[in-house]
């Protein structure tokens, strides 16, 4: 008598498997300090566009002239080679400002956000990527001989713009799309600061350049015993501005530099990980509303500032090839770069989309990447030159590509606003009243998800 073969038993790789996720949501804490960072933002992008707007009319009124001797207004220590005009300023001073709190974002995002792991960097740093490749290549299919300079100017999206634009038509967005926005754009600043100190330096002096790395050291060596005192780092990181100024590297490269030195997580000897935040999230807390609240909409305010000429010389400053390739590469070269990069990361990790959502929301975040304008018109002064007609006609451009880009991404996300509302609401809902939504899972370790 035959016996009957044996069942074979399921194997857990015969379950099946769900596949991954393009847009994964965070843990309960990490989104929680990830909204408080994007409220910031919004509030910075509003006092941005009002600093840009008051340019504009100012320029193109009777007193314009005010404006520029504002703007044209030289002081400082000549012997240092810091005689330099208010906008000046405001585009080497102000802006290191900003890239110190992109710094220090930037280095929490992979030591201890996302970034740190290479599945979740994926997505957010190949977006990032495609969206510098693709708009500097229609902008140099596009434009030639001396315009060519300015092939980086649509490469670069303002974060704060365009929160400000969700903050009116996507106030529902769900938290993942909002957080993916967030990491690509800092990705994207750290690859702006790059061409900026790669391709945008001329007549590097490689003395000064040597000596920054004196105060930047002991500005490394304080803050990592987590020294806090004002009146020490503070003439240190003065001291490093200055001489990367000098060496003929923009000097807001300074304020990356000095961010990536701050420690994101506390040493054992300060008690580890679980003993608190490190000090990164201490200056970001300190300096960001200075960045988004006084640096950027001041830089916006003396660089916005063009003569636009009423209509003939709207037209004049659009056709000129550089401004085509600015208003192309933010509305077109953008979108598509982000989207072909996501898809391709989808293409070769067989990740999908969260449930509900589709490309469309894809679409719509990466037209959102297509406003273009701090570092745009910073990159825009460096290529052309502070106040030359080039520059006034990249000025429009960038104002131009960036609305234009506003307007596609608004059109896009308010007709999801129910499916995002929906979402919103379920990521909310808290039964059993512990403080946090119930789709957050908690994290190894800590029972709450914090």
């Amino acid at each position: 008598m035959t016996r009957p073969l044996p069942t074979r038993r399921p194997h857990v790789t015969d379950a099946p498997r769900r596949r991954a996720s393009l847009f994964a949501r965070r843990s309960w804490g990490e989104t929680s300090r990830i909204s408080a960072i994007l409220r910031k933002e919004t509030v910075g992008g509003a006092f941005l566009l009002a600093g840009a707007l008051l340019a504009l009319i100012w320029s193109n009124s009777p007193w314009s002239d005010g404006y520029r001797a504002l703007r044209d207004l030289r002081f400082g220590p000549a012997a240092l080679h810091l005689d330099l005009s208010l906008a000046t300023w405001a585009a080497d001073g102000l802006l290191a400002i900003f890239f110190f709190v992109a710094g220090l974002e930037l280095k929490r995002e992979f030591v201890a956000g996302d970034l740190r792991d290479p599945r979740r960097a994926a997505v957010p740093v190949a977006a990032a990527a495609g969206g510098v490749l693709v708009p500097a290549v229609l902008y140099s299919l596009i434009a030639d001989g001396d315009a060519a300079q300015g092939w980086a100017i649509p490469t670069a999206t303002d974060i704060a713009f365009a929160l400000a634009v969700l903050a009116v038509v996507g106030r529902f967005l769900p938290a993942a799309l909002r957080t993916f926005l967030l990491t690509l754009a800092v990705v994207d600043d750290l690859l702006a600061i790059v061409i900026i100190a790669v391709f945008y330096t001329s007549d590097l002096a490689v003395g000064p350049l040597l000596g920054a790395l004196v105060p930047l050291a002991v500005f490394a060596l304080l803050v990592r015993r987590r020294v806090r005192s004002w009146w020490l780092l503070l003439p240190l990181a003065a001291a490093t501005w200055v001489l990367v100024h000098e060496s003929g590297v923009h000097a807001t490269v300074a304020g990356v530099l000095l961010a990536f030195t701050v420690p994101v997580l506390r040493s054992q000897a300060a008690g580890g990980p679980d003993a608190g935040p490190g000090l990164a999230e201490h200056f970001e807390h300190r300096f960001r509303p200075l960045s988004a609240g006084v640096a950027v909409p001041v830089f916006a305010f003396l660089s916005a500032g063009v003569t636009v000429g009423g209509l003939a010389g709207l037209v004049t400053a659009l056709t000129d090839r550089a401004a085509i390739g600015v208003v192309v590469g933010l509305v077109l070269g953008k979108p598509v770069g982000i989207m072909l990069a996501t898809w391709l990361v989808s293409r070769f990790t067989r990740a999908d989309l969260d449930e509900g959502l589709n490309w469309l929301d894809v679409l719509g975040l990466a037209l959102l990447g297509g406003i273009g304008f701090t570092v745009s018109l910073l990159i825009g002064e460096l290529a052309f030159g502070l106040g030359s007609e080039r520059d006034g006609h990249v000025k429009v451009a960038v104002l131009t590509g960036s609305l234009v880009a506003a307007i596609l991404a608004t059109v896009i996300l308010r007709g999801r606003s129910r499916l995002y509302r929906r979402v919103h609401e379920a990521e909310n809902v808290d039964l059993d009243r512990d403080g946090v939504p119930d789709v957050y899972q908690p994290e190894p370790g800590r029972p709450d998800g914090r």
